[in-house]
């Protein structure tokens, strides 16, 4: 009787979260109505009307019938085959979706339900099933053959959340349904197939997580933020087997992790791969240097700096690329050498928000839309770190409103954000789930430190207060952006204080999150039966 109710109510879970899915794509979208480059969703169809039309070998080059500075192609192969098919379903309900040239810019009631359908599918086939088997999976998840000493943190101890209330929180996320269903993008397909690795990573699978981790990366170039600690994970565990078992199983593992990766590129990149022109010409299209280091305001570390000293004007293209990846690599490298050498579920979990945090914050040509990469993972943790994940998400939702307005979706942002707010808010009492981070953090200072850093109880209140601070200002932002004009000097004012703003928030997670995986506890070594 218990485990029906349980599954009646993860169904009422999954279908009350599509339900809220289909009620944002009722509103507008990127670019609707707006001639002559229209937006996102302009951007989508337009994919669909050139593969279905031309042949592979024109898809990601200008030619006649295929003007590049009108929505070029510019993801990877997988991207492509998914624009293709969905290009044939569309032909088939209405030719005039995609006939090539004149259908640039077509709206009508007709498309725009096919639109949002096609999404709505994907998304069941993708994210709903891979956060589904990620909080299921996490309940009954066995112990891991290398596993992190001293059990469960206080988090987890005194705030137990059932699977079935976790899958509504990740379902509800409003950050994902206001880009996805509102904005209009595909990010639920990149984003279901990362989940779906990190579940296969879970139960030890690494193979089939490799796959479906290369089918990510391969549909989204973004997922390179998440690679990082895929590689050091898989590669910091093979190195445990060779010290503590020998040589043998730890290449045999590594061998098939590595032929699985080489074979799923290979298979995924077979159209392309013996035109070196084709190759080359798809790569420069996925990592576009001219367009800058980042566009419109982003909340991340450049965009805040720019406000400063005009990077664009003092440092070309090429040098501001090579910047970026060397302060990329050197703010991920504490968390990716941390995992190597202390390779568990945990710890992975915790670099996955840490690798993507930084490249969100430091990375070249980052989009607002990139820090769903780094929500996602952070709804993966919450289980462990309620509060911090909490804040996490209302702030990264928060960070791409200047882009809800500019789409019109005002009203299911402020309705989805005070839903997300209030649901969570009164699942759990804020102080004690405040209590319970902070006792994680001076569980792992030192009694010294503590002292020196004015760690008591009282920083619990402190935090609080911060976190309601915090809460107020994106009130205050929201107001602002929404009634009132901005300086006629300074026309993108608003916009970057939100980003601003955003940015201090996440540069503080960033720290935070940092520490936290870094001062778990490392990996008790277990012989594998």
């Amino acid at each position: 009787m218990s485990e029906t109710r349980f599954v009646g109510a993860d169904t009422l879970a999954i279908l009350t979260g599509l339900f809220f899915r289909w009620c944002v794509s009722l509103f507008s979208y990127s670019g609707e109505g707006k001639p002559p480059m229209y937006g996102d969703y302009e951007a989508q169809r337009h994919w669909m009307e050139l593969t279905v039309n031309l042949p592979i070998t024109e898809w990601y080059f200008n030619t006649n019938d295929n003007d590049l500075l009108y929505w070029g192609l510019d993801y990877p192969p997988l991207t492509a085959y998914h624009s293709f098919i969905c290009g044939y379903f569309a032909k088939y309900f209405n030719p005039n979706f995609i006939k090539l040239h004149t259908s640039r810019g077509y709206e009508s009631l007709n498309h725009k339900f096919f639109m949002r359908a096609s999404v709505f599918i994907v998304d069941l086939m993708t994210f709903v099933p891979g956060i589904c088997l990620y909080f299921s999976c996490s309940k009954s998840r066995k112990t891991e053959v290398y596993r992190s000493g001293g059990g469960d943190g206080p988090s987890e101890i005194r705030n137990k959340i059932s699977p079935t209330l976790l899958i509504f929180i990740a379902l509800i996320y409003p950050g994902l349904l206001l880009i996805d269903y509102g904005h209009f993008q595909y990010n639920c397909v990149s984003l279901g197939l990362f989940v779906s690795a990190v579940v296969c990573t879970m139960k030890n699978n690494y193979v089939l997580s490799s796959v479906l981790f290369c089918l990510a990366l391969n549909y989204k170039q973004m997922e390179l933020y998440h690679s990082l600690p895929f590689f050091f994970y898989f590669l910091g565990i093979c190195y445990n087997i060779l010290q503590y078992e020998g040589f043998k199983p730890a290449f045999k593992l590594l061998f098939n992790i590595s032929l699985s990766v080489i074979l799923s590129f290979f298979i995924i990149w077979l159209p392309f791969i013996f035109d070196v022109n084709q190759i080359s010409q798809v790569i420069q299209r996925l990592f576009p240097l001219s367009r800058g280091v980042f566009e419109d305001k982003v909340a991340n570390f450049w965009c805040c700096f720019n406000v400063f000293y005009k990077i664009r004007l003092f440092v070309n293209n090429d040098t501001m690329a090579k910047i970026c990846l060397i302060d990329t690599l050197f703010s991920v490298l504490p968390s990716s050498v941390d995992l190597f050498l202390n390779p568990t579920f945990q710890k992975f979990k915790i670099s996955l928000i840490n690798s993507s945090l930084a490249f969100f914050l430091f990375s070249f040509q980052v989009h607002e839309k990139s820090i769903l990469l780094v929500a996602v993972p952070v709804l993966l943790y919450f289980p462990q770190d309620q509060f911090f994940c909490f804040w996490f998400l209302i702030i990264s939702t928060f960070s791409m409103l200047p882009l809800y307005i500019k789409d019109n979706l005002h009203v299911p942002y402020i309705s989805l954000t005070l839903f997300f707010y209030f649901f969570i808010t009164s699942l759990l009492d804020l102080k004690t789930t405040i209590n319970s981070s902070i006792a994680i953090i001076q569980n792992k200072i030192p009694s010294i430190m503590k002292k020196r850093l004015f760690i008591t109880n009282n920083i619990c209140k402190v935090i609080y207060y911060m976190f309601l601070t915090s809460m107020i200002g994106c009130l205050v932002l929201t107001f602002i952006i929404l009634c009132l004009e901005p300086p006629s000097r300074y026309p993108d004012l608003f916009p970057l204080l939100v980003s601003f703003y955003s940015c201090i928030h996440f540069i503080m997670f960033f720290l935070y999150f940092n520490f936290v995986q870094i001062s778990a506890k490392g990996c008790i070594k277990l012989k594998l039966n």
